[in-house]
């Protein structure tokens, strides 16, 4: 009986030797060099693996940008560009810096602007409400109010006020990897160019409805009256389905926009000084009146 429990134990141990050697073989026959660089870059990279470079996480991205032939569609939102810098050197590439970014809420309808019309009782999920309905309020393209966002974000740069039931970003924290972009439903939540000391404007609307009934739903919506438009004499403001948008890379941060919209819908955020609506207006009519005289004395001539 011994005997027999010996030599089963011998015969499973020389199979599984054998079978180790085979396997050894087969992998020394079939494994794949990875190339050293991908984990030095991978241990550049801040290793949140928040998928913000539009990767699958932190490897992936070491590893595609290895196998590129440039750095032009990589860029790690985290680490910015002293990240990039370091990695364009371990590959020897050559980058141009990108502008730093951050998310903007593209919704001014506070609870004091945006009255309710009903009572929504079902699951605190922004994305379930928007498949059920359009929301509680009178806006069908505005804030739900239930924090995906503030749930999607994994840097703490998102919050919900409760006194105006939207969120708020936290500039300082705020990453731009993206991820409440792609976590609201209502597609509210943009990257913009952070802008030089954190200033920026903005249009914070999503409303396409027509004036009056955008007006009525919200007293900040964009009523898509072209005042703004027709203001700016950089060319940075299109308005496309009712909506004003600002172009941040042509934007000069004049904020004579902002002055003139008669909704304010236009926002302005980090400026050292309050704006003086007057003050501006006042600028645009002298700078009207002026080119009017000059195009008199034109065409008298």
């Amino acid at each position: 009986m011994n005997s027999v429990i010996v030599w089963t134990i011998v015969i499973l141990a020389g199979l599984g030797l054998v079978l180790a050697v085979v396997l050894y073989f087969i992998a020394e026959k079939f494994k794949v060099e990875e190339d050293p660089r991908i984990d030095e870059i991978e241990k550049t990279l801040p290793g949140a693996n928040c998928g913000g470079c539009g990767y699958a996480g932190c490897h992936a991205f070491a590893d595609t940008a290895v196998k590129a032939a440039n750095l032009d569609a990589h860029f790690c939102p985290v680490g910015g560009n002293e990240v990039m810098k370091k990695v364009s050197a371990i590959l020897g590439y050559t980058i141009s810096e990108k502008a730093p970014q951050v998310a903007v809420v593209r919704c001014n309808g506070s609870c004091d602007v945006r009255p309710r019309t009903n009572i929504y009782d079902g699951a605190q999920s922004c994305r379930v409400k928007a498949a059920l309905y359009s929301g509680d309020t009178g806006c069908a393209f505005g804030c739900l109010g239930c924090g995906d966002c503030v749930g999607a974000c994994e840097f703490g740069a998102l919050s919900m006020d409760p006194a105006t039931g939207l969120p708020v970003v936290d500039g300082e924290k705020c990453v731009a990897c993206g991820k409440c972009v792609k976590a609201c439903p209502k597609a509210l939540i943009e990257l913009r160019n952070k802008g030089p000391r954190g200033m920026r404007v903005f249009v914070s609307c999503r409303n396409q409805d027509k004036g009056p009934a955008a007006k009525k739903a919200c007293a900040n919506a964009c009523i898509g009256c072209g005042i703004c438009a027709k203001t700016c004499t950089h060319d940075a403001i299109v308005v496309e389905n009712n909506l004003a948008y600002i172009d941040f890379a042509k934007c000069k941060l004049c904020r004579e926009c902002e002055a003139m919209c008669p909704t304010g819908s236009i926002i302005g955020v980090n400026f050292p000084k309050e704006l003086d609506k007057e003050a501006v207006k006042k600028r645009i009519a002298d700078r009207k009146a002026k080119a009017a005289a000059e195009n008199k004395e034109v065409s008298n001539e």
